[in-house]
């Protein structure tokens, strides 16, 4: 009826009126206008497939546009010809259906309409989920931008599941999806599992929606992927979706959270150092004493004896535990290697009625915000950068600086220009240790190559490489082992008989780095305006300046080389020196212009390149071990190669 069609024409109108205020533009988009040479592009048939409304985001071409505005709603005239099919259309609809699939084409995750027009209009109209298409997919080359990254990302994901209407912002987010279901993106996923994911994620989405969020920022499957990783699939599954509402209200924060930028804290002042000389008199009458002390649990993936990582965060549980004469009291939970083996940690730190917890690995995130939901009361903190949450905050050392350095003087020592560089895994701020490395090597010996090898790649023999490479002076791990005697570790040189001569190594001084967040809760400075932003992830990521990075040097580095070091080390920390100021030069070319603004905090971390005089490659997932591709998913850099597989 033509009343339908006046009621669905407002509807435009309104949406059109609203765009134009906004300054948007305010008629269906075309693909030809948003990419001219889509078409061009290889193309893969997929069938008639049920594709969701609400990915549906234009037309293919520009001559339908002005016929409808930005939602698909008409807007001509009412006694158009237009206005009269679109009318038979909907009639039709409501006695019988839309039996003819519409022609459309999928690029970058989202339908463009060949033929079909009204019918996703009417359907969109009458509030339809979904409408029939013959789809053909538009495959774009592969590139290092993000969006292209998760769109093959995606893809493999379509592979096992044929879904298309879970969509993501982040890369690794398909495979962090799959894991949680106990699948991967390699081999079909059976039919009961997909079936659930799909309910999952509608039953999601319409509380989402009924909670106004469209309007948040981010995709649903964002949201989605959010909420799952603290209440897991079976209970989204079981729940009532009045149950869903109450819990997605209890973590909306998260959510707002995922949508904002991070903060990042690089000034020890920021999370309120006190400027009194003695600490313990500084936080004398407040509410933590000998008698009831503040109570710090600490929480490892494996134990001291074992691990370096390990043993250097134990170091400074000790001295926390020491330079607070009993007013702050720690614990510690070893091989907590499972997430059921993390969430019992913090299950008996909350039963301990401890105040803080600290999880030392970035895989726990999950776990942490978990138990953020469960101790809305207990302060966590875990070991990673740029992992977005309100409830937990990160903390990580800006390793780059002290990389910087060590590359200067390895070049200076350098008997040749082969420098080798071992790397663990391509996660947040490895890349930019990386490429500090390099660059402080490059200013030192201009000719100088950075042979890279990776450790998280399967069959890693890095030291037979290096032997056939003429490779002797090398960056390696950074800490050494425990119970291992190898001298192996830091900037070091082998000689042709297998003589280790070390050079320098990074300190991370954890005690430092703890004793500034620790002293911030006594100070009564946590939760202080200046600090915390609702909504806002906060990340503490301190450097040389305060104090949480150092170098080793060898007592037998020539005097001049430690007098580079150290003049160095005082330009970084005086602001006059910044590692990646200037122009800057990737395997591909050049990436920053030397009079482009300095990079940003969130590009430094973020790094997906590799600088020119780097002699490697960022490995992809399929390269890497098990244990890597865990870490991986949760904290790799976005677009590296790791999903162009």
């Amino acid at each position: 009826m033509i009343e339908d069609y006046a009621k669905a024409k407002r509807i435009g109108d309104r949406e059109c009126r609203k765009a134009v205020s906004e300054g948007r533009y305010p008629y269906l988009l075309s693909l030809d206008s948003i990419a001219p040479d889509a078409m061009n592009l290889s193309q893969e048939p997929l069938g008639i497939k049920e594709i969701p409304i609400s990915m549906i985001a234009g037309t293919v071409t520009a001559g339908r546009q002005n016929a409808f505005s930005y939602g698909f709603m008409p807007i001509l005239a009412e006694k158009s010809e237009f206005a009269t099919k679109w009318s038979h259309l909907y009639d039709s609809q409501k006695k019988e259906g839309i039996h003819d699939p519409i022609l459309c084409y999928e690029y970058m995750n989202r339908f463009y309409v060949q033929e079909g027009n009204k019918r996703v209009s009417v359907t969109k109209f009458t509030k339809g989920y979904s409408v029939a298409a013959d789809v053909r997919r538009l495959i774009p080359k592969k590139t290092n931008d993000p969006e292209v990254i998760i769109y093959y990302e995606f893809l493999d994901f379509y592979a096992v599941t044929g879904l298309f209407d879970i969509t993501f912002s982040k890369e690794g987010s398909y495979l962090k999806l799959a894991e949680l279901y106990w699948q991967d993106l390699k081999k079909p996923w059976p039919d009961e599992v997909k079936e659930n994911l799909h309910q999952d994620f509608l039953n999601f989405d319409d509380v989402y929606e009924h909670k106004g969020g469209e309007h948040m920022g981010i995709t649903v499957g964002d949201a989605f992927l959010k909420y799952l990783s603290i209440y897991r699939p079976e209970t989204i599954r079981n729940d009532s979706k009045a149950e869903i509402a109450r819990k997605m209200a209890t973590i909306w924060n998260e959510f707002e959270t995922t949508a904002n930028e991070n903060a990042l804290v690089e000034e020890p002042v920021a999370v309120g150092k006190t400027a009194a000389t003695n600490v313990i008199e500084s936080i004398l009458g407040k509410q933590y004493t000998t008698e009831h002390p503040l109570r710090v649990a600490f929480i490892f993936s494996s134990n001291p004896e074992d691990s370096s990582w390990a043993y250097g965060h134990e170091l400074g549980r000790n001295e926390v535990q020491s330079d607070y004469g009993g007013i702050v009291d720690t614990i510690r939970f070893d091989n907590c290697r499972t997430e059921p083996e993390v969430d019992k940690a913090f299950d008996t730190a909350a039963l301990d009625k401890d105040d803080v917890v600290i999880a030392t690995s970035e895989t726990m995130m999950d776990a942490a915000l978990r138990a953020s939901v469960n101790y809305p009361n207990m302060k966590i903190l875990n070991c990673s950068i740029n992992l977005a949450s309100s409830a937990v905050r990160t903390y990580y050392p800006k390793m780059y600086e002290a990389k910087f350095l060590m590359g200067a003087l390895a070049a200076s020592l350098n008997e040749g220009h082969k420098i080798g560089y071992v790397a663990d895994s391509p996660i947040y701020g490895n890349i930019a240790s990386i490429n500090a490395f390099a660059l402080g090597a490059a200013l030192a010996d201009p000719k100088s190559e950075i042979y890279l090898k990776w450790t998280g790649v399967k069959d890693s023999d890095w030291e037979a490489d290096f032997r056939k490479e003429g490779v002797h002076l090398i960056s390696g791990m950074d800490f050494i082992r425990p119970k291992e005697a190898s001298r192996k570790y830091g900037v070091y040189h082998i000689a042709d008989d297998g003589k280790v001569e070390n050079i320098a190594a990074p300190m991370l001084h954890w005690g430092a780095y703890y004793k500034l967040i620790i002293d911030s809760i006594l100070n009564g400075n946590w939760n202080s305006r200046e600090t915390v932003k609702k909504s806002q992830a906060l990340n503490y990521w301190f450097g040389l300046k305060a104090g949480v990075i150092d170098l080793i040097l060898s007592q037998n580095l020539p005097y001049y080389s430690g007098k580079l070091v150290n003049f160095l080390k005082q330009n970084i920390m005086n602001g006059v020196l910044d590692p990646f100021g200037g122009e800057l030069r990737s395997q591909d070319g050049i990436i920053h212009k030397a009079d482009d603004p300095a990079l940003t905090n969130e590009q430094i971390i973020t790094m997906n390149w590799l600088n020119d005089n780097v002699i490697g490659k960022i490995p992809v997932m399929r390269e890497m071990s098990d244990a890597a591709k865990e870490t991986v998913a949760v904290s790799g850099v976005s677009g590296t190669e790791k999903s162009q597989e």
